[in-house]
């Protein structure tokens, strides 16, 4: 098991993250996934637990600084990890993340950041209603009002076009699907792309990480009792979707993509060098979890097989 200590220290940080801005809540939920995803596999060995806690602290203190700038937005990431003053848990209040959700959540944001954000934080203070004060509840609050504003995210198109905002890729019926219909469809539609598209070296809108982690909130907005507040999110995932299939597979300007020797499961994995640039130290730990959301929906064991293999690309 993950300790629980890495929940609460979560929560915080994602209650704090408005001060930074919105990607500034990378930290807090890359740290509460890995909470999350330590108590969803319960019988991790020892030493996987281990390993997860070393990258959750590595997180904490800061080692992923790329995600806001802190001498102009006068905190740091460390800082973001702060406890909130004691106070008491108001669980009435969490209703009003979905209700701050609602105006945006069939609108693509920041490659679906804003749900991934909620509905970490609305899955922890279901579980744990004592981390529900007032003042978090606030934070949390001001976080998701900071998406409003927000594009879709951004794709590269390779040398030529360069990066294009979603809101300037035009969308044909080429990459159209038809509109989900059920939670499981857009689990098992995630999980096909994981499959079909890992090995591409494709870059933008926030990769397959978001695209998982994405759907993956949705779920969990689902099964915390959110279902209405799911069901407005699925046109926003569809649309990510959509955009994710425009982008060109750049492996001859950008090389191909790796993929890792050994299944995050397993001990050995990280007993090994795992690389952490390109916010892999936060990703990795966010899409483990995401994915593994994913994967407690399907039945066909191959496919299972064939998206565990997929993963590995995305844990190199």
């Amino acid at each position: 098991m993950i300790d629980f200590q890495y929940l609460t220290r979560g929560v915080y940080g994602l209650a704090n993250a408005h001060q930074a801005g919105t990607m500034a809540g990378h930290l807090g939920a890359a740290v509460s996934a890995g909470y999350f995803w330590g108590e969803d596999l319960g019988d991790l060995p020892e030493r996987v637990s281990r390993g997860v806690e070393a990258e959750l602290e590595r997180i904490i203190a800061g080692e992923e600084a790329i995600w806001f700038n802190a001498k102009k937005a006068g905190v740091t990431p460390t800082e973001l990890f702060r406890e909130f003053p004691t106070e008491a848990a108001r669980p009435e209040l969490i209703g009003t993340l979905d209700s701050a959700m609602r105006p945006i959540a069939g609108q693509l944001k920041q490659s679906g950041h804003d749900v991934i954000f909620a509905a970490s934080a609305i899955r922890a203070l279901h579980d744990h209603e004592e981390l529900s004060t007032p003042s978090v509840i606030s934070g949390l609050q001001k976080l998701i009002d900071r998406f409003r504003p927000t594009s879709p995210g951004r794709g590269y198109y390779g040398k030529e076009k360069g990066w294009l905002v979603g809101s300037q890729v035009q969308l044909t019926e080429a990459n159209n699907f038809p509109a989900y219909e059920s939670i499981q469809q857009l689990a098992e539609t995630t999980v096909r792309e994981l499959i079909d598209t890992a090995s591409m070296h494709r870059q933008g809108f926030g990769s397959l990480w978001h695209l998982i982690n994405h759907a993956a909130a949705i779920v969990e907005l689902h099964r915390f009792g959110h279902q209405e507040l799911a069901s407005l999110c699925l046109p926003a995932h569809h649309q990510h979707v959509r955009l994710w299939r425009t982008l060109p597979d750049l492996t001859e300007e950008l090389g191909p993509v790796q993929k890792a020797e050994h299944d995050p499961r397993e001990s050995v994995f990280w007993d090994g060098m795992l690389r952490r640039d390109e916010a892999r130290l936060t990703h990795r730990i966010k899409t483990l979890y995401g994915y593994n959301v994913l994967r407690q929906l399907l039945e066909d064991t191959a496919i299972i097989d064939q998206a565990d293999d997929a993963l590995l690309y995305l844990m190199a």
